[in-house]
């Protein structure tokens, strides 16, 4: 789908107009449009005339008498609708376009685009003045005005880019199914008045009756009846007078043929809304299944199952059914991380050893963000285990309790983060990289979890911010008492001896690369080299060759000059 913008053309010479709401305060000509959003707000407006004008127009051209009732109004509307049709023509003339990604800003490079396309063919002809025939023949014929249904095509551009931009994209289908559908029937009703009215109204049973008939004489009435014969005929229900001459037999066959697609289309676009809806549904519950027939096939006791099937059932109440990853996997790499961004960073940012990062870390650690349920009673940590993740509570209450499991020392809410130090495996701490204390899951929990390889994994590119890291956790670790010193400054001893041996290392990997690199030149050289002497030994031998054929001929020339006089 092209994204598009208008551009101003008042004095600002082009300027794009952004954003929806502003517009140029130094042109007269204030369009008050948006990149991107422009085509789609136009037809927006556009579709709901195009509809209603169409509509009206089949009526009126039909039904005589509610053109003659309301000529004045027609005449308005009529000129309304014609009126922005022309400004619809104009603001596409100034319409955007991308070119190789960039927004081609030329207008003469604008009108041609929109020139030299059959839509603007379709448009300067759905404004053709055919009613200028009203001077001929009267203003009770708005059947000269059947060239604006070529506008209609308006509608469509409308209703696509809507399906996309949509978030009900099902209900915004089935809308436009039933819209279609009502559409035909009213059509369809506007021919069948115009063909009983050529034939003559109650001339047989098919026909619309006698309009002379008060029942069946006034404008209500004829609509109505003629609507109903319509949606009888094209959902294939029948139950309507037969037809009697042959005209009447074509255009009832014709009708049944439109009814057979209409229904076979509503069928086939009805079942595939609701499959469409149900999709996550019907996977979703594969996977209940799936699980509940291995519960079955390991004997798993009734308690667990209860379990399993409630944990289930929390996840799809509460839509949290759906695989993050597996759903973004589709977008590229910076949308996924945007998306990411706008969903968890304000939840990393109250981590107390991520406040105030750079923001490439932060960014890097909110696409490593997992998240989990807990049911209740879970253990998401007990004391003595080994830290490996730390987690931020984005929904449900967490219990610190004692070794028995009840007793509670502190409660843990939405916004809070445990683990996070054990992650950092800062030397000199006391309780080194294992768990303090005992957390329970109250009730269903959502939590967001950060692995200890995921945290190491990206500060490894940021090297200061894992020093920045690391230092913050030591204040907590002082702050809190829980930081042995003299065991920090055995480690930074280490520390010193362990970094020369990474410079060691590294001085070793970087020598080594040279000399492999050093290896590979000398090899080139040796295949160039041996190469060289191949064609130099094939010279020499063709020189050689040639040599031995000169010498041969000579030698055999001077035999043949000393037998000759010989044998004279």
């Amino acid at each position: 789908m092209e994204e598009m913008a208008v551009l101003c053309g008042g004095p600002c010479k082009g300027l794009v107009l952004p954003l929806a709401g502003r517009h140029c305060r130094s042109c007269p000509l204030q369009l008050v449009l948006a990149c991107g959003q422009v085509s789609w707000d136009v037809a927006g407006l556009l579709s709901p005339l195009a509809l209603i004008f169409t509509s009206l127009l089949w009526l009126r051209a039909c039904f005589s008498d509610l053109q003659k009732t309301y000529v004045v109004l027609w005449l308005v509307l009529d000129y309304i609708s014609d009126c922005i049709y022309i400004g619809d023509i104009v603001i596409r003339l100034r319409t955007g376009f991308l070119e190789q990604g960039l927004l081609v800003k030329d207008l003469k490079k604008l009108r041609d685009n929109y020139i030299y396309t059959l839509q603007f063919k379709l448009d300067v002809l759905s404004i053709l003045p055919t009613d200028l025939a009203y001077f001929a023949v009267g203003l009770h014929h708005p059947e000269l005005r059947f060239n604006r249904l070529l506008h209609f095509s308006r509608m469509f551009e409308f209703f696509d880019r809507t399906e996309t931009r949509t978030s009900y994209p099902n209900i915004f289908r089935i809308s436009n199914l039933v819209l279609y559908i009502l559409v035909i029937i009213h059509w369809n009703a506007c021919i069948y008045y115009a063909i009983s009215k050529a034939i003559g109204f109650g001339e047989d049973s098919w026909v619309y009756p006698n309009v002379t008939d008060p029942e069946y004489g006034y404008l209500t009435r004829e609509y109505v009846y003629c609507l109903y014969w319509s949606t009888l005929t094209l959902t294939t229900i029948g139950e309507t007078p037969p037809p009697v001459r042959d005209e009447e037999y074509l255009f009832v066959i014709f009708d049944f043929l439109i009814g057979v697609l209409i229904f076979a289309t509503i069928v086939g676009n009805v079942g595939s809304m609701i499959s469409n809806m149900n999709a996550t549904r019907a996977e979703f519950q594969a996977k209940i299944d799936a699980i509940k027939h291995y519960m079955q096939f390991r004997k798993v006791s009734k308690d667990m199952e209860t379990k399993v099937i409630k944990w289930f059932d929390y996840l799809w109440t509460n839509k949290k059914a759906v695989d993050e990853r597996e759903v973004l996997k589709s977008l590229p790499d910076k949308l996924r991380a945007e998306i990411a961004i706008n969903v968890h960073l304000e939840t990393l940012k109250k981590v107390r050893i991520f406040q105030d990062c750079e923001a490439g870390l932060l960014v890097e650690l909110v696409l490593k963000l997992r998240p989990q349920v807990f049911s209740p009673g879970d253990y998401i940590c007990r004391k003595g285990d080994i830290g490996k993740e730390m987690y931020i509570i984005k929904e449900g209450k967490l219990a610190v309790v004692a070794d028995d499991g009840t007793t509670q020392y502190a409660l843990l809410t939405a916004g809070g983060c445990f683990g996070e130090i054990s992650i950092l495996n800062i030397k000199g701490s006391k309780m080194g990289n294992r768990r303090t204390a005992n957390i329970r899951s109250l009730g269903y929990s959502d939590l967001f979890c950060l692995s200890k390889e995921d945290l190491m994994e990206v500060v490894t590119e940021y090297p200061d911010a894992k020093k920045v890291l690391e230092e913050r956790g030591r204040e907590i670790l002082i702050k809190e008492g829980l930081l042995d010193e003299s065991a920090e400054e055995e480690s930074m001893e280490g520390k010193s001896v362990e970094e020369k041996l990474d410079r060691l290392t590294l001085n070793l990997d970087t020598l080594h690369t040279r000399l492999g690199r050093l290896l590979t030149e000398y090899s080139d050289a040796q295949m160039k080299l041996k190469q060289r002497i191949t064609v130099l030994e094939s010279q020499m031998r063709q020189q050689d060759l040639e040599d031995f054929f000169s010498d041969s001929s000579d030698s055999l020339s001077e035999v043949g000059g000393e037998a000759t006089p010989a044998g004279l």
